[in-house]
């Protein structure tokens, strides 16, 4: 990790570092900023396993995705109604075994953040989800084009 980026203590702060990341043209700095706050607010729930901390990761980046597009801060609603009703490794096993077209998916994929989507956590973490959902997860990465889980911390 960048030591700049490793240095962001809070939310805010990521948020104003990459606004001005990307006023200097450094759309990487900024990227990874966006990363540090997603990683900061999924900490500050204190989930339970490492699995529970990138799932929350994955929802919190969709609302980062979110917020980044409709320029205001957007809640994930649906989700986290969900994850209250079922919990969040349940949630995440509804979401990608759903076949309806993941807008979560699309929205993190426009971003380049396809590695903090709820997929390729599944991928990571395969032993926690029904086969359904592993072979679903890796067929939409792999129609996205990335074949393998890529690695977060």
């Amino acid at each position: 990790m960048d030591p700049h980026i490793a240095r962001l203590k809070t939310v805010e702060d990521c948020s104003n570092f990459e606004v001005n990341a990307l006023a200097r043209g450094e759309s990487a700095l900024a990227l990874a900023a966006r990363r540090r706050a997603v990683q900061l607010r999924a900490e500050a729930l204190g989930a339970a396993s490492d699995l529970e901390r990138e799932c929350l990761e994955a929802v919190y980046a969709y609302e980062e995705v979110l917020s980044a597009e409709r320029g205001r801060r957007q809640p994930a609603s649906r989700t986290w109604q969900m994850i209250k009703r079922h919990g969040i490794v349940a949630a995440v096993e509804r979401i990608v075994t759903n076949r309806a077209d993941s807008s979560g998916f699309n929205a993190l994929a426009r971003m380049h953040l396809l590695d903090l989507a709820f997929e390729a956590v599944v991928l990571r973490h395969p032993e926690n989800f029904s086969e359904a959902a592993v072979r679903l997860s890796r067929e939409r990465l792999d129609a996205s084009g990335v074949s393998a889980p890529p690695n977060v911390s």
